[in-house]
């Protein structure tokens, strides 16, 4: 009898499923930026970035990771009305990946929904010395993909994540006098290389 419950039990309990090391390097662009920092009306173009994330995806739905990206130039802008010596913005943030399991999506294209809060480090310098801005700021992001395995080791992952502060900064010099705010999209490809 024991013997029976043993096996019923263990034939009705989900098998772990199994998990895989991702590692991303990527580059991309950003666009659609907004933010209220004086001076920076034109932060809107689209700025070249790069990072790389690291994380673990399983088989089944949900996942972990951890990024890093730079956006140098972000406040500057190629008009002549540009102010900024230097500016950038670099985030380190933990997400929550939600995937379509692989039982579903087979070897294809497998995508996600990402969400995580990390570190947004923001800074500028403008040639009159009059809004300098150097900032560690809470941020949110929020996004999708999709991830497309090329062999057993490598393959591509397409990304969209917009991102937001969530913490206000009182020693930036800020249109209206509001608080802070800095978001932007951010579009990448990168190179995945599983372990």
């Amino acid at each position: 009898m024991r013997a029976a419950l043993a096996l019923t039990l263990l034939l009705t309990v989900p098998s772990v499923a199994s998990a895989d090391w991702l590692l991303t390097p990527f580059i991309g662009t950003t666009f659609g930026a907004n933010t209220n920092l004086l001076l920076t009306a034109n932060s809107g173009n689209k700025k070249f970035n790069f990072g790389a994330s690291f994380g673990l995806l399983s088989d089944g739905v949900l996942g972990l990771e951890a990024s890093a990206m730079h956006v140098p130039h972000f406040f500057e802008t190629s008009a002549s009305t540009n102010v900024f010596l230097t500016s950038g913005v670099t985030t380190l943030d933990g997400s929550v990946i939600v995937a379509v399991p692989q039982a579903i999506t087979g070897y294809s294209l497998r995508p996600y929904l990402i969400s995580g809060i990390g570190l947004m480090h923001a800074s500028a310098g403008d040639i009159y010395k009059f809004v300098p801005f150097d900032s560690n700021l809470l941020a949110l992001n929020l996004g999708g993909g999709a991830i497309g395995m090329l062999s057993n080791r490598t393959g591509l992952r397409f990304e969209l994540r917009h991102y937001r502060n969530l913490k206000p900064d009182s020693s930036a010099v800020t249109l209206s006098g509001a608080s802070t705010r800095i978001s932007f999209w951010r579009a990448s490809v990168g190179t995945v290389f599983r372990f």
